[in-house]
């Protein structure tokens, strides 16, 4: 049985590593009891897959990891369905064993056929981002925003493997739009931005700092991945369809 996990990552853990986050998963689902299947060869793993790997100090209400278990207490179809209370137990199981920031709220199980097909990463083509910036009035980073959506290129010059290497980061801002102002007394105002994963994953923070002037993130929020489905998104665990978002020629 195959199910995959929708967690998050909030507070004082937001400061912890990928790697680490990997080896509390491990952790917790031994101390939870629930049995895992492991690869085969000299050293055994644990199969587990991770989606996106989320930079180090950033928050997320939208982390997935995807394990193969063999515990009986799920492997049934029934203990999934309606009334079944696979995905309840699961969960409370895990959230009582992960450390604070760490919650599961959402458990599916997901086709699994024995053969390597998409991985999370592949899969995953955007990410909503919620992202606060400090020290900069509201109309400069409506101004801001505008310069952004203008623009038919934003190109960066970066080192890669040694080599230097030109980019345009335009193809991959789907959206942006200013929502509102963060409410904390400073100046603070909340960007909202879908940024393309494929072929490679744009950070917010990349960003920020690619068109003048830059700006400078107090916050950074992970609020969702988006998979194609058509024309449409949907999440990586099953939900309702969203509409796509406006093309930056209409935003």
């Amino acid at each position: 049985m195959r199910v995959r996990i929708r967690f998050t990552k909030v507070g004082k853990v937001r400061f912890t590593s990928h790697r680490d986050v990997a080896r509390i998963w491990e952790r917790a689902l031994r101390r939870a009891g629930i049995s895992m299947a492991y690869s085969q060869g000299f050293s055994p793993r644990p199969k587990l897959s991770f989606g996106l790997a989320l930079s180090t100090g950033h928050e997320s209400d939208a982390e997935y990891l995807d394990v193969e278990l063999v515990d009986e207490r799920y492997a049934a179809e029934d203990a999934w369905g309606d009334s079944g209370t696979a995905a309840t137990d699961l969960a409370e199981a895990l959230t009582s064993v992960l450390p604070d920031g760490m919650d599961v709220v959402a458990v599916a199980p997901i086709a699994f056929d024995g053969t390597k097909g998409e991985s999370l990463q592949q899969a995953v083509v955007s990410c909503t981002w919620a992202v606060e910036v400090d020290g900069v009035e509201r109309a400069d980073v409506d101004a801001w925003v505008a310069d952004v959506l203008s623009r038919e290129e934003i190109v960066v010059e970066r080192e890669r493997k040694g080599k230097p290497v030109v980019e345009d980061l335009r193809p991959q801002v789907l959206a942006l739009r200013v929502e509102e102002e963060s409410g904390t007394g400073s100046s603070g105002v909340r960007l909202l931005a879908d940024l393309g994963t494929q072929p490679r994953a744009l950070r917010p923070t990349e960003l920020l700092v690619a068109v003048d002037p830059p700006l400078v993130a107090r916050s950074v929020r992970r609020m969702n991945q988006w998979m194609s489905q058509g024309a449409d998104r949907e999440e990586p665990l099953t939900v309702a369809v969203a509409p796509a978002p406006p093309t930056t020629e209409s935003a």
